[in-house]
Order: C-alpha cells, then structure tokens, then sequence
C-alpha cells in the first residue's frame, strides 16, 4: 500500500484560502485522496495510522 503526504499548491485552491494564508495537506492512499488536514503534522499522523492499519490486517489475513 502507498500512501503520501502532499502539499496542495495554490493551483488546487480557491482564491480565499490563499488570500488567507491557509496551507492543506492531502494524504493519497493508493493514488486516492482520503483525506485533508489544515496541519502537516496531523496529516503524517493520519499517514502513519493508514500504514499501521493495513500491517495489522497483512499480519491477521497471514
């Protein structure tokens, strides 16, 4: 399984969040956006939580 952190550029945004100020980060699970988060930090934690999930169920279906 992959998944990845990413921050969205300003392409991806609408005109207000970057008139703000406000940076997203998107967590891709196999090429699929499942989730965004206002905070890098809780994005990598998200990630971690994906990668351990999918290790328990590889370790349960072994």
């Amino acid at each position: 399984m992959t998944v990845k952190v990413t921050e969205r550029d300003d392409e991806h945004m609408s005109h207000e969040a970057v008139g703000h100020g406000i940076h997203i980060w998107d967590v891709h699970q196999q090429d699929v956006l499942v989730g965004m988060f206002h905070n890098e930090s809780d994005a990598h934690n998200y990630k971690n939580e994906l990668e351990t999930l999918e290790l328990q169920r590889q370790a349960k279906s072994s």
